[in-house]
Formats: C-alpha cells, sequence, structure tokens
C-alpha cells in the first residue's frame, strides 16, 4: 500500500511539469495538444466522448497529458491527435473503429461491457473497498491477465487502466442508509443487465434511460433518483432535481486506454516503450484528477444544497451482502467464474496485505 501512496504523490508532482506553463500563481494549462517538434512518421488519433475541458474531465486531462507526453518524448516522430467530446463518434463507435482500425486509440468505460463481457467483473458490486485497492488489482498480474484476454478475444490492446470512480445513489424522496430504504424507489440505471439486477437486489425499481433524458426524467418525477461518481453528478446539475446522496460506492468505474493492436505492431520498439510508459503515466494523471474532483465534490454537493450521507461499515456490508450474489449468480452465464474468483481473491490479499501494515 505504501507503493500506490507514494506512486500517487509522483503523479500528482508530473502532472504539475506535464501541463504547467511556468507562471507561478494560476499556470494556464492547455485543453489542447502542443504539436509535435518535427515531422511525424506516424498519427496517431486518439477518441474520447467527455468534454474537453483539463479541469473537470479526467478523460481529456489524460489525453493531453498522453498526447503532450508522446509527441515530445517521440522527437515528433509520433503526432498524437485529441478528438474529445464524441467528435469522432460516442464510446461504441470509437470503439469499434479502433477494432477496424480506423481509429488508433481511445479511452472507454460503459461500453465495455457489451464490446468484451469479461470486463464486466469490475463492476461487482462492492468489490473495491477503495480507490488504491482497486489500482493495485487493476495494475497487477490480475488485471494483465484481463488485457491480455482482451487482446487475444478482440485483437484490441489495453495500454492501462485509468478511472471513472464510485457510483452513488441520489434520489428525491428520502435518505438511503440501508437496503430496505431503495424499496420501492425508481432508479435510473444504464441499459445494461447488470446495473438492473443491482438495483433489484436492493428492492428498487430499476428504469433504463438514455443519458440524455436522465435529467428531465429525475426533473418530472418519471424516476426518483440516479447512480452516478459524484463528478458527474455534479456536472450534470443534479444537485437542482435531487435532494438526497449516499456514497455508498457500490460500483467502481474502470476507463480502458485502448489502441489498434496492429498500429502498434507497426511502430518500432523504441516507440512502442514511449506509447506504454507514457500511457501508465497520463492514466495515473486521470486518476489524481478524478479523485481530487471526488473530494471537493463531496463539498460542492452540500453547498448546493443536497443531503449527504456516508454509510458505515457495517451499514456498507448490509448492501454489499443484498446485492453481490444476485449479480455474480448473474455474472456467471456471461464470463468465466474463474476470473470471478480471481478478482475477489486478489482484493482480499490487497487488503490484508495493507492491514498488516498498519499493525
Amino acid at each position: 500500500m505504501k507503493k500506490i501512496v507514494t506512486a500517487f504523490i509522483l503523479l500528482m508532482v508530473a502532472s504539475a511539469f506535464i501541463f504547467a506553463t511556468g507562471q507561478a500563481e494560476k499556470p494556464e494549462i492547455p485543453d489542447t495538444v502542443q504539436p509535435s517538434p518535427g515531422k511525424a512518421q506516424y498519427v496517431l488519433k486518439l477518441a474520447h466522448a467527455d468534454a474537453t475541458n483539463i479541469y473537470t474531465s479526467r478523460k481529456h486531462t489524460q489525453s493531453v497529458a498522453f498526447a503532450n507526453l508522446v509527441n515530445a518524448r517521440s522527437g515528433g516522430r509520433i503526432e498524437v491527435q485529441v478528438y474529445g467530446a464524441g467528435a469522432l463518434g460516442g464510446e461504441r463507435e470509437y470503439v469499434e473503429g479502433i477494432k477496424a482500425g480506423t481509429i488508433q486509440a481511445g479511452i472507454a468505460s460503459g461500453v465495455m461491457g457489451g464490446f468484451f463481457p469479461p470486463a464486466m467483473v469490475t463492476d461487482i458490486p462492492y468489490l473495491f473497498p477503495s480507490a488504491a485497492v482497486a489500482w493495485e488489482v487493476l495494475d497487477g498480474p490480475v488485471g494483465d491477465e484481463l488485457r491480455a484476454s482482451l487482446l487475444k478475444e478482440t485483437g484490441v490492446r489495453c495500454l492501462s487502466f485509468a478511472e471513472v470512480g464510485f457510483r452513488h445513489f441520489t434520489n428525491n424522496v428520502r435518505p438511503i442508509k440501508k437496503p430496505d430504504d431503495l424499496k420501492g424507489l425508481k432508479i435510473r440505471v444504464m441499459e445494461t443487465p447488470l446495473f438492473v439486477t443491482l438495483v433489484k437486489s436492493l428492492g428498487g425499481i430499476p428504469t433504463p434511460i438514455a443519458w440524455p433524458e436522465t435529467y428531465t426524467a429525475l426533473q418530472t418525477g418519471v424516476v426518483d433518483g440516479q447512480e452516478n461518481p459524484v463528478p458527474v453528478i455534479l456536472v450534470a446539475n443534479f444537485p437542482e432535481v435531487q435532494k438526497y446522496v449516499t456514497l455508498d460506492g457500490h460500483v467502481y468505474g474502470v476507463d480502458w486506454f485502448l489502441i489498434n493492436e496492429d498500429f502498434f505492431q507497426s511502430l518500432p520498439s523504441d516507440l512502442q516503450y514511449i506509447i506504454l510508459d507514457s500511457a501508465r503515466i497520463s492514466s495515473g494523471v486521470g486518476r489524481g484528477v478524478q479523485n481530487a474532483l471526488n473530494a471537493t465534490g463531496i463539498t460542492q454537493l452540500r453547498e448546493k444544497g443536497m443531503e449527504v450521507y456516508v454509510p458505515t461499515e457495517a451499514e456498507r456490508e448490509l448492501f454489499k451482502k443484498a446485492t453481490q450474489a444476485p449479480v455474480i449468480d448473474w455474472l456467471k452465464t456471461k464470463i468465466d467464474a474463474a476470473l470471478i474468483d480471481k478478482f475477489m481473491n486478489e482484493v482480499d490479499r490487497v487488503v490484508r496485505e495493507a492491514k498488516s501494515e498498519l499493525r
């Protein structure tokens, strides 16, 4: 666990050097990519679907960090061009483009379960007790196996994992402190069976609604609540139409940094190393940004009038007991049970190791 903390601090320091322009008080951080210093031999189009605001979008922050690192470290031999805000299509479209080779790289999250079902293993409810544990698991041998499986099954390489963050319930009816409090509440969920199963197991009424329609559905009472990470709740202006938020962290969302394998293999080995190393660094920057947004965002939720509830460990355990078994039973019909066991065992190992360091 000590190495996680050290790495996190180093990544935060590194991010300052990646973006800063030298101004002491408030550096002007570019929302775009600095051009390559020389004539490019390779062009890498990097897609994401988030806003192109480096202060509030983890994917854009990560993308710009990666692009500037690669452009500079390759001496201009690779030019990374960032296409944010869905400029090359939504996640589903550009992930298929990466597989087909029409787009070289991209950062994806929500669509990964449909593209590569084993990706859903990280969506097991209450699997990760903290982001630090998730990082160690995903960046270790079990995460490496998952990335290798993606490459074997799809022909798409995952350079590194980054972070969407922990998802939390909001609603407009009552505080949610225990599983029974969700009974009868209509909760907007993504259009995926795993999240439908999760909400059903808590007695809620899962209601799949497309993301662009979610705010209106909450405003008009079509649904009572929804579930998302804190930064998303803020960016979507949900405090305007939601009163209660419970920081239960039921699912830890993962960003996958993808690259077309044929393109990657077309690069000489020194450029492959630059791509791999820059991806790891920039994913750490994205993780740091998301955690900073989450930490400051909780205060903002309160300032905007939301009632914030943080479950106790005992209460969180009740949510875990109610949801894990039904979701895992469903998940075993879609992916190898051995993969589920590997992830759960690795989480247990990391947690035990962390606790032993505190003695």
